[in-house]
């Protein structure tokens, strides 16, 4: 069933069937995977994730908190001595084991994370009648297919105070079930701007991708170095949001000709070590209505192009730099969680 008479411009929607929940990991196929594994040569492994307890507290997004971790419960009892653990002996003098059992509350896209396409919707007629709903990509509907949660809660914990939303469509399970395993590319914009807060055109990452022989062909998974989240660990969980907000680069998401690169490059998904891939802008420069964030506009909603936020790349950018490589094996599933518009990851490279 399609679920929209008008599409946006520059989307394609469509274009993998009407019902389509993978967007442009779709061109991720058992031939890139092939692709992907041809270039391991050293048997070299690299984690690309960072402490998921970072970047520390809430000031870079009061509504994203760390991890807590706790306890189980055992019979309505917290666990033994530092409860922590669970003595067998506790209920029967002749057993020896002793087990340890947590629970976490997790923000999803705390830390280095995977945003789904129901992440990021745009107010748009898709209907043809001149009146804007809320519209995720391929047509599907935001109250419908994405659902709200229900009313507040009084006296619940924050965490709990909303209940019942649910991606019925494009939950984040749906890149999950796909594998997410394939040929990475590397784009090292840290040797070139260092950690100059720098918006990085069209014109500009031309220049990058010739000046380090990287080709981008399509279903790659397409990885930016900019240094962002070596700073986040330098601040040993302190975050600096006037640092963070004014340091390294970021794609330049108000540029149409990067845009369109993007669409004509055939990248399946755009990865990056910063808060947001693009430098969200500060300043108005296109007549309203338009989005705030134009490259998730062009990648989530338009496109089916998952993104990547806070990843981390420093040893295997510099590995690959050193090497004179920029292309690896790529494996970074997201948690298989149902209905959830966002995942933490622990992607591995592998060269």
């Amino acid at each position: 069933m399609q679920r929209w008479k008008q599409r946006p411009e520059g989307s394609n929607w469509g274009e993998f069937g009407p019902d389509d929940q993978r967007g442009r990991m779709n061109w991720v196929t058992r031939e890139k995977v092939l692709q992907g594994v041809a270039e391991v040569k050293e048997g070299i492994t690299f984690c690309l994730s960072l402490p998921l307890d970072y970047p520390g507290g809430s000031v870079l997004n009061p509504r994203r908190s760390p991890p807590r971790l706790a306890p189980t419960l055992r019979d309505g009892k917290s666990a033994g001595a530092q409860n922590f653990c669970w003595a067998f002996s506790n209920e029967n003098p002749d057993h020896t084991d002793v087990i340890s059992d947590d629970v976490v509350l997790l923000t999803l896209q705390y830390s280095t994370q995977w945003d789904s396409f129901a992440h990021y919707a745009s107010c748009f007629d898709a209907d043809g009648d001149g009146q804007r709903e809320i519209v995720f990509y391929n047509g599907f509907r935001g109250g419908a297919d994405i659902r709200p949660a229900a009313g507040e809660k009084k006296n619940a914990e924050p965490w709990a105070k909303y209940e019942g939303a649910k991606a019925d469509a494009l939950g984040i399970q749906n890149l999950a079930e796909h594998g997410a395993q394939g040929r990475g590319v590397m784009i090292n914009l840290h040797a070139h701007f260092g950690r100059a807060r720098k918006a990085v055109d069209y014109d500009a990452l031309m220049r990058v991708l010739e000046a380090d022989k990287v080709e981008v062909e399509r279903g790659d998974m397409v990885c930016l170095y900019t240094g962002f989240a070596d700073v986040i660990l330098e601040l040993k969980k302190n975050p600096d949001p006037k640092l963070l907000h004014n340091t390294c680069s970021g794609l330049d998401g108000r540029d149409d000709n990067l845009l369109q690169w993007i669409t004509d490059s055939g990248l399946a998904c755009l990865l990056a070590d910063n808060y947001a891939v693009e430098l969200i802008p500060t300043s108005l420069t296109k007549p309203a209505p338009h989005a705030m964030m134009p490259l998730h506009e062009h990648c989530l909603f338009k496109n089916g192009i998952h993104l990547g936020e806070m990843w981390y790349f420093r040893e295997l950018a510099g590995w690959l730099r050193a090497h004179k490589r920029n292309r690896f094996l790529l494996t970074a599933p997201p948690l298989r969680l149902p209905g959830a518009v966002g995942s933490p990851a622990t992607p591995i490279a592998t060269v």
